[in-house]
């Protein structure tokens, strides 16, 4: 299943609670869920299908009282002791693991590297988890080697010449 994820740190609630409509519409038509990052008031004033939370943000079970049981929660994590604490969570549905590279939507933060992916993978988790950060056409197979099956995108398909090529390059290297 696919997943939009509106992420412009620069706009202001207001305009991001009207596009989310805009998302939820875009989304709709093409069978994907789509989700919020960051911001559970807007996740649930949107009524989001899922709800994405990183470490510095709201506790996983704080984000899940207020979002309710319905909404898929995310969780990122940056090494593998918050990688085995999101899998241990009943609040988590999936965690990210990154960025594996230095991206620029991550301003600051280093990649954490092929290796903690691969670890993540030998670890066999049992809730769904995605390899994001730096991950394009280039470096995917990459990253499908060191054993992920999922990945998070944003400049792969929103910079792309051809986005819609760029996608489906992506999902075959997935499998």
């Amino acid at each position: 299943m696919d997943v939009v994820q509106l992420r412009d740190r620069s706009i202001d609630t207001r305009e991001e609670l009207e596009l989310c409509g805009l998302v939820a519409d875009v989304a709709a038509r093409h069978g994907a869920l789509w989700a919020v990052n960051d911001r559970a008031d807007v996740a649930m004033l949107t009524a989001a299908p899922v709800f994405h939370t990183g470490q510095d943000d709201l506790p996983v079970a704080a984000a899940r009282s207020l979002v309710g049981p319905g909404v898929v929660l995310g969780r990122s994590t940056h090494d593998d002791a918050q990688a085995a604490a999101a899998d241990a969570d009943p609040d988590v549905d999936y965690f990210c693991v990154g960025p594996v590279w230095a991206t620029p939507t991550k301003p600051g933060r280093p990649g954490v590297g092929l290796d903690l992916v691969r670890r993540v993978a030998a670890s066999r988790p049992s809730t769904p988890w995605f390899a994001i950060g730096g991950i394009d056409a280039e470096t995917v197979e990459e990253v499908v080697a060191a054993g992920a099956t999922r990945v998070v995108v944003v400049r792969a398909i929103t910079a792309a010449d051809d986005p819609e090529a760029a996608a489906r390059t992506l999902r075959t290297a997935l499998g």
